[in-house]
């Protein structure tokens, strides 16, 4: 299996090099000044353990047609998106970043401080001794057959469907034991009692089957639950996920739960392809009926219960732990030794990564200027016309059926899944007519519409960022900005002889920032005007996309950093002993020093709203795009 060749040594600011590697969210409340806590100051952002972009939602699954990495010969690369520069002067090398998503786990960094982890499935006190004495033994009430047929409903396997049992010695306490049971031990479901030819039947059926939902609303009340008055309002957990992402998993459990997805709450969304742990509350539901997910939820646990009288809120973590595993790395251990060092005592350049930009060959930061334009035709262009790219058939047959006839509901009816960003426009274009695009477009979910907006601002950054490295270098100067509370200060000479790079920040555009006073301040209105905006008016006619502007650090440091280089010799197994394994006491991965396979595995700290994936990007020296992790990827595995 070959390697791709490490390249040459950068000079400590030169320009970035093209080799080979892959490359983070979080959701907006009020927007602050300062890019801290979670936002940009402009609504989400994603993190490494965050959203992506909206193009990408419709095309998880199997690929059709196209190979993988044909497709995203078409995607961007970390040039395409102003990520130019490295601060360190050490030799870079090659290595894969996510080969698989369990060489990726992130642990939130709660508001006190502390990583959060999955480290305990017990339930509280008081509800255990309440289940104890109340549940029923789903082995008293069913048969084997009919547990059977509840796992596999339960399991959506028939979603629409339902199971019947029929009640041959029918009392009213046998009833209710069966009812208990069901709702007991297979969260999810719900029941009800028909007569049908004089012979009485329980019914269960899934709280998330669409018809049976509707059916059992048409004839029945919902049910009231008890609440005990010393118990806290919320049920805080944590939630361990696998290669899944935050409101994927949020939205899986409202189904099964019945509840609206908005009757949970978190501090920050995690990725999708990585083992994620993090602190979830939800509004009166009890740790009994968490745990008893735990049973039927693939890649997901939970646990770690407590009640509490408040919710948590977007922003309020101090930051994320990071365990990275870069696999069938190139550099030698003085190298390694050389990187990890500087990115600790160095830091790296806090730029956005890949991940803010989509994964095809129309980058969200150009829908985002066509908004900004109020360029209204453009952006249904570039969300709706045909372009090369990481496609799933159905999304090409929908494009090119809008290329062909501007027909909306014709377009609408290739796709089988409505809900990604094309299905929602193409909705609203069906209702709203094609003259009234911005309403229209308002069907998108508020988070989605801005997200492309704040993809354009983090382009300007990013390239702006590039420039002022370019022309100063690692030291703060005159002109620069710097924070004092959450208002931006212009150093003067003198100033800036006593602050250091890390104190400098640099602005979003927005209309309530100020920018810098040397000629990289000059260069935003420039790069704007190219782009046909005025950076003087950067109100919207539209509210929601007047962009305020907020200010972000242009030098992280990382903290609790550590490393080792790991040998290997099976490339299928995990290299991270992960929660949920160990409270499964399976044993820790064992390396064996003779290995034909190099690893490094890293560990290190970062605050709200920054990328691992930029921090990965200083030591390796690789392009993280997925478009150079693929070409990556292909030359490892052939």
């Amino acid at each position: 299996m070959a390697e791709s060749e490490p390249v040459s040594n950068p000079t400590p600011v030169g320009e970035k090099r093209s080799c080979l590697q892959e490359g983070d969210g979080e959701t907006p409340t009020k927007r602050p000044k300062v890019e801290c806590d979670g936002e940009d100051g402009n609504g989400p952002i994603p993190e490494d353990g965050g959203e992506e972009a909206p193009e990408g939602e419709a095309s998880d699954g199997e690929e059709d047609g196209e190979s993988f990495a044909d497709m995203m010969k078409h995607g961007l690369t970390e040039k395409d998106v102003g990520i130019l520069k490295y601060i360190s002067d050490h030799e870079g090398f090659s290595g894969i970043l996510k080969e698989r998503y369990s060489d990726f786990v992130v642990h939130e960094i709660n508001k006190q401080g502390k990583q959060v982890h999955l480290d305990d499935l017990s339930i509280p006190t008081d509800n255990k001794e309440e289940a104890e004495t109340k549940q029923p033994d789903v082995c008293e009430v069913l048969t084997e057959e009919q547990k059977q047929q509840l796992s596999e409903l339960q399991l959506f396997k028939n979603k629409e469907g339902n199971v019947s049992i029929e009640i041959l010695d029918d009392t009213k306490e046998k009833r209710t034991l069966i009812h208990k049971a069901i709702k007991t031990h297979y969260p999810g479901l719900e029941t009800k009692t028909e007569e049908k030819e004089g012979r009485k039947f329980i019914v269960a059926y899934h709280a998330a089957g669409k018809k049976a939902l509707a059916e059992v609303k048409a004839t029945t009340a919902p049910r009231k639950h008890f609440w005990p008055q010393n118990r806290g309002l919320f049920c805080h957990f944590v939630l361990y996920k696998e290669n899944k992402d935050t409101m994927d998993a949020i939205n899986l459990l409202s189904k099964f739960l019945r509840l609206r997805p908005n009757m949970f709450s978190y501090m920050g969304t995690k990725d999708k392809r990585a083992i994620t742990v993090q602190e979830i509350a939800v509004l009166k539901i009890t740790a009994e009926r968490l745990a008893h997910l735990n049973k039927c939820l693939m890649n997901l646990k939970l646990g770690n219960f407590c009640y509490k009288n408040h919710p948590l809120k977007l922003g309020e973590l101090q930051g994320n732990h990071f365990t990275v595993v870069i696999r069938n790395i190139s550099g030698t251990d003085e190298q390694v030794h050389q990187a990890m060092t500087s990115l600790r005592q160095t830091g790296f350049i806090n730029y956005y990564g890949m991940q803010r930009f989509g994964t095809t060959a129309v980058a969200t930061q150009q829908v985002g200027r066509a908004i900004l334009r109020n360029d209204w035709n453009q952006v249904v262009d570039l969300i709706l016309k045909p372009r090369p790219g990481a496609e799933k058939e159905y999304l090409v047959r929908c494009r090119e059926e809008w290329a062909k006839t501007q027909d909306p509901e014709a377009a609408l009816r290739k796709l089988p899944n409505k809900r990604c960003v094309e299905g929602q426009l193409l909705r609203g274009l069906s209702m709203y007519g094609k003259k009234n695009i911005v309403t229209a477009f308002g069907q998108i979910p508020r988070n989605n519409r801005l997200m492309y907006i704040h993809s354009y601002q983090s382009v300007v950054w990013n390239t702006m960022v590039s420039r002022r490295i370019e022309a100063f270098g690692l030291k703060a100067v005159e002109g620069d900005l710097v924070l004092k509370g959450t208002k931006a200060h212009v150093l003067s000479a003198e100033e800036a002889e006593k602050h250091s790079i890390n104190d400098v920040v640099m602005p979003l555009p927005g209309y309530d920032v100020i920018y810098p006073s040397h000629h990289i301040g000059d260069g935003y209105r420039e790069l704007l005007s190219a782009d046909g905006l005025d950076i003087d008016n950067m109100r919207h006619k539209v509210k929601d996309y007047s962009l305020a502007g907020a200010y972000r650090r242009i030098i992280i440091t990382p903290t609790d950093v550590s490393w080792e280089v790991i040998h290997y010799d099976d490339p299928r197994i995990s290299l991270v002993h992960s929660d949920f394994e160990k409270l499964e006491n399976k044993p820790a991965p064992v390396f064996n020093k003779e290995g034909k396979y190099r690893a490094l595995k890293m560990e290190f700290s970062l605050p709200p709203s920054t990328y691992a994936t930029m921090a990965i990007r200083e030591v390796l020296k690789l392009d993280t795009s997925i478009k150079k992790q693929t070409q990556l990827n292909t030359v490892w595995f052939n």
